[in-house]
């Protein structure tokens, strides 16, 4: 009897990531939901500098908000979490993740590889969007009061914010996908739970409410995305805190299970 010689390849966290990797940039869908998000950010942010009018309405919104945040960042964010979704339930619905769980027999590496891969994609594309809206925008501000560089206080801090804060709202629903393996069921429970939810809870009368509402995922990324602190709004460390919090619970709960069910 023969004993088949031991194979020279190792499973490692680099090649993991790597093949990870490979998935995620062959994937149209990558590609179309990223150059979304970004023409979302920059053609609503170039629109709202061309359009602004000194001493209007908007005279008194802090600048950052104005060109990336209020308007914009508010639509490319739908297209990233929609991305954190189709990465790990996407494979669900194609059934590759059998694939991938097969030659990864840890599983949880594999997880972890997803949400990396995910991150650094996602905040590259994001912080390069919403630097190139701002100083596009600021071409068409130049002379208004909107008038604002790089260099100002809280400029680059609120632009690296709003990056990480819609990245990490991906990873939340990134953790929803591993969770429900199902791309519309996820996609429902985000809008319900993490858009929807803080709005009606925003209804009731008490004090203690609207003080943790401040920690839930989307106000706490509004919070990281301004030059200026918003009335009522989280500082910027702790809102930082509360979403890396709310991702943590979100991938380490999808952990638990990939580890426990079938695929």
């Amino acid at each position: 009897m023969t004993i088949p010689a031991p194979s020279p390849y190792r499973i490692t966290a680099v090649r993991v990531l790597h093949s990870e990797w490979h998935k995620f940039r062959s994937l149209r869908s990558t590609w179309v939901t990223l150059l979304s998000a970004s023409a979302l950010v920059l053609g609503t942010g170039v629109t709202m500098g061309a359009t602004y009018t000194p001493g209007g309405g908007d005279a008194d919104i802090d600048t950052v908000v104005l060109v990336l945040v209020l308007y914009g960042t508010l639509l490319g964010q739908l297209c990233i979490t929609v991305l954190g979704i189709l990465v790990t339930a996407g494979e669900y619905s194609t059934g590759l993740i059998r694939a991938s769980l097969i030659a990864v027999p840890g599983r949880v590496p594999v997880l972890w590889a997803k949400a990396a891969v995910f991150t650094a994609a996602a905040f590259t594309s994001l912080f390069a969007t919403a630097l190139l809206t701002f100083l596009a925008a600021q071409l068409l501000l130049r002379g208004t009061d909107q008038k604002a560089g790089l260099t100002d206080p809280g400029i680059l801090g609120a632009i690296a914010g709003n990056s990480a804060g819609i990245t990490l709202l991906g990873l939340i629903a990134l953790g929803l996908g591993a969770l429900l393996r199902s791309v519309p069921g996820s996609i429902g429970a985000f809008i319900g739970g993490v858009l929807v939810l803080p709005e009606v809870l925003g209804m009731l009368p008490y004090d203690a409410v609207e003080s943790a509402l401040a920690y839930f995922p989307t106000q706490a990324a509004g919070a990281l995305g301004s030059a200026t602190p918003f009335p009522g709004a989280a500082a910027a460390g702790p809102a930082l805190l509360a979403l890396c919090l709310w991702a943590a619970v979100s991938l380490g709960a999808a952990a638990v299970l990939l580890r426990r069910r079938d695929a």
